[in-house]
């Protein structure tokens, strides 16, 4: 893997490095997968963490399921160890069915897990759309944050899942909400080369001119894949080819420092296109006097 960002500060300041894997994102914490969740996102179930209602959820027996609730052997939004409801067990296994039994029983649908996560960014992070829908469509909070200050939106970004996203944003989801590393779902999508959802948030109007917590900018995050059609995409949003990060470098100056021909060449043709367009028009000015 080429380096990235593990260089000082022109400025005088103390070098840094990024450790979170590039799978993984800032303030993304990966879980085990369990049962039908093909994506690595599921919960790390332990049967001793569990009671009944979890354990019926999380396998997606609704018959088991009802009986448990008609009986109130467990109440609907009883908690297991790990402060899991029932609802969120269902959503990360991708059992719409319970969720639409555990909904129409009442079961509150904002709870946090141990992680501060709800059962519908539990949903988003595992790319289970029809339980987002079935939440979403009764009244579940898309704008909550988890410990790392993620909220569902940001889970959908990383899951490249545009269809859950859309529906996030017509639940009135914030796509300018940043997590505690400053990363907007947008600079998200771009950290993470998920190409089809940085241009789905263009599309939905987010703003191409954040910057994270050390001041980079999505082109100096996209500049790590050295991908023509990533960097491409930035550059045709006018974002600012100058502009220095907390330790004084540029986009082009990381794509030098780590050899990334493509991207360094992509700059520097934008640079000097950009140079002759304003000599151009300096002429013109002149030309009129």
């Amino acid at each position: 893997m080429k380096k990235f960002f593990s260089f000082g500060s022109k400025k005088g300041g103390s070098s840094f490095r990024v450790t979170s894997s590039p799978r993984d994102g800032p303030g993304i914490l990966r879980e085990k997968r369990i049962g039908t969740n093909s994506f690595g996102w599921g919960y790390n179930i332990r049967d001793r963490d569990l009671r009944k209602i979890h354990r019926v959820a999380s396998m997606g027996n609704v018959r088991k399921l009802q009986e448990i609730l008609f009986f109130g052997k467990h109440g609907v939004d009883e908690r297991d160890k790990m402060n899991r409801t029932a609802l969120h067990l269902a959503c990360a296994n991708g059992h719409p069915d319970v969720v639409a039994v555990l909904v129409e029983r009442k079961c509150q649908l904002d709870l946090f897990d141990k992680d501060y996560r709800t059962a519908l960014m539990k949903a988003a992070q595992c790319q289970n759309e029809r339980c987002v829908t079935i939440l979403l469509e009764h009244g579940a909070d898309p704008n909550l944050t988890d410990i790392a200050g993620n909220t569902a939106l940001h889970y959908a970004a990383l899951g490249s899942n545009t269809s859950i996203a859309e529906k996030l944003l017509l639940h009135h989801a914030n796509i300018e909400v940043r997590n505690k590393d400053e990363l907007t779902p947008f600079l998200l999508a771009v950290s993470e080369n998920k190409q089809q959802m940085v241009e789905f948030l263009i599309e939905k109007e987010a703003n191409v001119h954040a910057v994270d917590k050390l001041q980079r900018t999505a082109l100096m995050l996209a500049v790590h894949y050295d991908s023509a059609d990533l960097v491409r995409v930035l550059l045709q949003q006018g974002i600012n080819i100058f502009s220095e990060d907390a330790c004084g470098w540029t986009a082009e100056e990381y794509s030098i420092f780590n050899d990334l021909k493509v991207s360094r060449q992509l700059i520097a043709e934008h640079r000097e296109e950009k140079l002759i367009n304003y000599l151009q028009s300096k002429n013109a000015e002149i030309g009129k006097l």
